[in-house]
């Protein structure tokens, strides 16, 4: 649970890092054993920051931190020790607000997963996975999510939620939901992958294609398209009642219950903006259909040389290819045993 943002903005307003050489001034706030916490302000540039101590970890040459439109993450030694460092530090650029809100969700998710006796390595895991969702977050804006991008991650928690009917473990079901974080397919399960499609429309399924390798099975195989049909009711449920359902779900799971507040961050979800998702939507119907020689695609294999980007839309409702329900494709996916 994200701490209260007045715990940060209070111990900001109580420092000044206007001093004219380089460095920190912060004080302790409460920790998130067993790691050490601390609000601060970064001389010359008076920047915020959130400073976490991991006691015995280290990074490696590949290590690569975060960074997005607001903020930045480093290592830094305000204390002259041998602990690692990391500054969450917002930009000059950056809303002080929204950072403020970040810092409380960042910190809150440490909470979380020390609570259930997560070690250094797993809390590090978990810092710069809750900082990567930001990152994707702020990436697209900061904004309520669109209306199309609206019935797009509906879509995609109904499969979500299917997947794990279906019996295939939360945090393995929520872990291989990818497509928040702009992966080419929206599911990667065992050997091969699942790409969402949704519509309103109640005559015919027109389903987008972003680019020529979306609908590419030959890293991944096999590819299945789901394409989920919606309708606007007065008795359906919001977009906010939805993720309600679905972290009721996970719930208990420390893992499964992470990786998908992770997630609708960076689909771009953020509670802040539950009040707008005011549509109401129930299920017509999930069509299941495997990519195969058959199914209409464009890929970088068959469009004629020259041809290196294009987007396109097709008719689920006319796509040829094997049908099948969410079991049968588990158990083609590997994600299920036969």
């Amino acid at each position: 649970m994200a701490r209260q943002s007045d715990e940060f903005l209070m111990a900001w307003a109580s420092l000044s890092g206007l001093g004219e050489e380089a460095g920190w001034q912060a004080i302790p706030i409460a920790p998130a054993l067993p790691l050490e916490l601390q609000a601060g302000r970064r001389s010359p540039d008076n920047a915020e920051a959130v400073l976490v101590g991991f006691p015995s970890m280290r990074l490696s040459a590949s290590d690569k931190l975060p960074e997005g439109q607001g903020f930045a993450v480093e290592q830094v030694n305000p204390q002259d020790d041998a602990k690692l460092w990391l500054a969450l530090t917002r930009k000059a650029t950056g809303s002080e607000d929204l950072f403020a809100s970040m810092a409380s969700d960042v910190v809150g998710a440490l909470d979380d997963a020390a609570a259930v006796g997560s070690n250094e390595k797993k809390l590090l895991r978990v810092f710069l996975g809750r900082v990567g969702a930001w990152q994707e977050f702020m990436r697209k804006g900061f904004q309520a999510l669109s209306p199309e991008a609206e019935i797009g991650l509906v879509g995609e928690l109904s499969v979500l939620r299917l997947i794990m009917d279906a019996g295939v473990p939360a945090a393995l079901a929520v872990g291989s939901w990818l497509g928040p974080l702009d992966a080419l397919q929206d599911f990667e399960l065992g050997t091969g992958a699942l790409e969402v499609k949704t519509t309103l429309s109640a005559i015919g399924f027109p389903a987008k294609i972003g680019s020529l390798e979306q609908l590419e099975d030959s890293v991944r195989q096999p590819l299945f398209v789901a394409g989920v049909r919606l309708k606007q009711t007065t008795i359906g449920k919001t977009l906010p009642e939805i993720v309600d359902e679905m972290q009721c779900i996970v719930k208990g799971d420390a893992e499964a219950e992470r990786l998908f507040a992770e997630r609708l961050l960076a689909a771009g979800f953020i509670e802040q903006h539950a009040e707008r998702y005011v549509r109401r939507y129930t299920q017509a119907g999930t069509r299941i259909i495997e990519v195969d020689e058959y199914f209409p695609r464009l890929t970088l294999g068959n469009v004629p040389l020259g041809i290196t980007k294009a987007s396109y839309e097709i008719d689920l409702d006319k796509a040829a290819g094997a049908v099948v329900e969410i079991d049968g494709a588990l158990k083609r996916l590997g994600a299920m045993r036969i």
